[in-house]
């Protein structure tokens, strides 16, 4: 069975209010590992997570931007976001976990590397390749981001990089330079289109560029009813998930990270964080 990791930390909002209490059933399973964050005024946990240094992210970021977002009221969510990404990946290369789901309050692809917005203060799965290059020496990385909306951040902190490719599924027209690629999902798709399209954008690629790891900036807000509705139903998602966790299977041993982005309504995510979370556990596979 695959080690799962969940990364969490308590945050303001509506839409992740259920959990970690959604979770029940599956964090008692013996593969399964809940990492919490740490800070004032909480009860210790047995995994502790630690905001990462400013100099950690001055890797990715410029001091520029940093500080603009540290004067922000979302500052320290942000850190606590981008934290669990970051032990997500450290540990996975320590051999503690196989993969991982990692809640975040503040997106992810939306921050580049001087600018931020649209809930995307700081890119957390950049700041975690940054990490693995300079600890474990990983070089090469996929990143496929299936959120309804342009990764914007992602593809601009990449996009010189030879030994990442990027792969975005949203709402765009379709365009590529160099190893990112914008794959445009036509509005009122069906499941299975869009299984089809992420087979041949990104599954097919990834298998050919032989990647170490692959992080999976995911958001639900593409399903119908929510604000980025693309017409998927809530069970595509789960679909997706057992689409790359066999091939991070077939190129890099099982290692995948699922960067929680967009979604906003807090129905779906008492279904859809689950049925995710309860795949990257299990050993079944699509093919």
């Amino acid at each position: 069975m695959s080690r799962t990791g969940i990364f969490f930390y308590y945050q303001d909002g509506e839409r992740l209010r259920d959990f970690p209490q959604a979770l029940e059933g599956i964090l008692e399973k013996s593969n399964v590992f809940f990492y919490d964050a740490y800070y004032p005024l909480k009860p210790p946990s047995a995994f502790e997570l630690e905001p990462v240094s400013v100099d950690l992210l001055r890797r990715v970021h410029t001091p520029e931007m940093i500080s603009r977002v540290q004067e922000s009221e979302e500052y320290e969510g942000a850190l606590f976001s981008l934290a669990g990404t970051v032990a997500a990946a450290t540990r996975m290369w320590l051999d503690e976990i196989d993969n991982a789901f990692v809640f975040t309050g503040y997106g992810d692809h939306h921050a580049g590397r001087d600018f931020f917005g649209g809930g995307c203060y700081l890119n957390g799965a950049a700041v975690a390749i940054h990490e693995l290059r300079q600890r474990f020496g990983v070089r090469k990385i996929a990143v496929v981001d299936t959120d309804a909306h342009h990764g914007n951040g992602t593809w601009d902190i990449f996009r010189e990089d030879p030994d990442v490719m990027y792969v975005c599924f949203c709402s765009g027209g379709s365009f590529e330079s160099d190893n990112n690629i914008n794959v445009e999902v036509p509005w009122g798709i069906d499941d299975d289109e869009y299984i089809r399209l992420l087979r041949s954008g990104f599954v097919e690629r990834a298998i050919r560029f032989e990647p170490e790891c692959v992080f999976w900036n995911w958001g639900y807000d593409g399903t119908q009813g929510d604000y980025g509705d693309l017409g998927l139903t809530p069970g595509c998602h789960a679909r997706v998930a057992r689409e790359l966790k066999d091939v991070s299977e077939q190129s890099c041993s099982g290692r995948l990270i699922a960067v929680l982005c967009g979604g906003g309504r807090r129905d779906l995510a008492q279904i859809v964080i689950p049925q995710v979370i309860q795949t990257l556990a299990d050993d079944r596979s699509t093919r």
